[in-house]
């Protein structure tokens, strides 16, 4: 289905976003919100990541620490990075709240579920979005597989690779371009998304767990042990979240009112002059 330009200036509304793209975009939206908090406080149980299959005690093979130390100003919160040490009392790391009422957690309780230290119920509302949100991957493979999204958007051609660095340029410069198709860097950062973190965070999360541990002992050898899967699992968890800001900036940057549109009907505003047999429903 097509639409003429229905005012002047303005491009066709083309049908952009189906419905199992939108339905999964809004599940992973809610699902990564509540993983993430509940990862931190589980994480806040033991904040320190290390390389190798086992943390250190006569070794040592932490590559990040945050933890609270006495000073003669007073205790103050601490986050060693590769051996390098910083004050990040500041950002809440290590120790928030106020003087009076000190919290010695890694991050700050404005920043898990729960606020206050629970490990038990953070663990069961991680686990609980974790399987909702491998079964909407699941479900988003099969549906993009069938309906030609993943060929035809997700997957960059050797055209799209060598028009990224125009793409960089116009993005630099607030230059979109609105139409059916996804630009180069559009189709770089999601296929990075769909075919590389979110399988990485999955992967490393089920590593572990010493059940599937067991039932698949390969993925110990796969990842080098158990602790450098939790700290593969921190860093993709890293890497998304800073993916999801930067998308956040681009919404916002193209035109907030016509992306949401497209995620919520599926209908999207393209730029005048785009063809009109774009338009077309695929």
């Amino acid at each position: 289905m097509s639409e003429a330009k229905d005012a002047a200036g303005k491009g066709p509304l083309i049908y952009r976003q189906s419905i199992w793209t939108r339905v999964t975009h809004w599940v992973w939206a809610i699902c990564l919100f509540f993983l993430l908090l509940t990862g931190l406080q589980i994480f806040n149980a033991h904040p320190a990541l290390y390389i190798g299959q086992q943390s250190g005690f006569e070794f040592e093979n932490a590559i990040l620490e945050i933890g609270a130390v006495n000073t003669p100003e007073g205790p103050r919160g601490r986050t060693t990075i590769f051996g390098n040490s910083f004050d990040t009392t500041a950002l809440g790391l290590g120790m928030s709240g106020t003087a009076e009422r000190p919290a010695f957690t890694g991050f700050p309780g404005a920043v898990t579920i729960p606020s206050y230290r629970d490990l038990g119920t953070g663990r069961v509302v991680h686990f609980f979005f974790g399987w909702i949100f491998v079964a909407t991957i699941f479900i988003w493979f099969v549906a993009s597989f069938v309906n030609g999204h993943i060929r035809r958007d997700i997957v960059p051609r050797p055209a799209d690779i060598a028009g990224v660095p125009r793409d960089v340029v116009d993005h630099a410069t607030l230059r979109f371009k609105h139409g059916r198709h996804y630009g180069p860097l559009q189709k770089l950062a999601y296929f990075g998304v769909f075919f590389i973190l979110f399988p990485l965070i999955v992967a490393t999360g089920l590593t572990m767990s010493p059940g599937m541990d067991a039932a698949w002992p390969w993925l110990l050898d796969l990842f080098g042990g158990r602790q450098t899967a939790r700290t593969i699992h921190f860093i993709t968890m890293l890497l998304l979240v800073t993916f999801f800001i930067i998308h956040i900036v681009m919404v916002l940057a193209a035109g907030p009112i016509n992306e949401l549109r497209s995620m919520i009907t599926g209908w999207y505003r393209a730029s005048p002059g785009t063809p009109e047999a774009e338009g077309d429903k695929p």
